[in-house]
């Protein structure tokens, strides 16, 4: 059995080509710093779930994707030799947030107790 799956392999080009397109060919401002965190396809290649993180306003990122979903699409398409060119979803990738308030939390357990909850070495 192969390691990854062709949905995998898939999901893989279709981020690396839209970096590509977003740091070369999009100049929409609510774009400019968001990044391609992830990539899943469904097994049947029709729809890609495009994770995206930024440091700005989420709902303002989602707008420029909107706007510039049928650009990108078209674009993909032309990069990619699929058979059927996946529907995209745009989605906010929240790992990266929860992961902030994880850390959040964790400092100030450390700061409460004096040590840190994360250390594994027994006294």
């Amino acid at each position: 059995m192969k390691p990854y799956t062709r949905a995998d392999r898939v999901g893989g080009l279709l981020q690396a080509a839209l970096f590509d397109i977003m740091l070369k060919s999009i100049k929409d401002p609510r774009l400019e710093q968001v990044t391609i965190t992830n990539v899943k396809m469904t097994n049947d290649l029709k729809l890609a779930r495009v994770y995206f993180a930024t440091p700005g306003n989420p709902e303002d990122a989602a707008a420029g994707f909107k706007k510039a979903h049928g650009f990108i699409k078209k674009n993909l398409a032309r990069e990619l030799d699929l058979r059927y060119m996946p529907e995209l979803r745009f989605l906010y990738d929240e790992s990266i947030d929860y992961a902030d308030h994880m850390d959040t939390v964790l400092k100030q357990l450390k700061k409460e107790n004096g040590t840190d909850p994360r250390s594994t070495d027994k006294e």
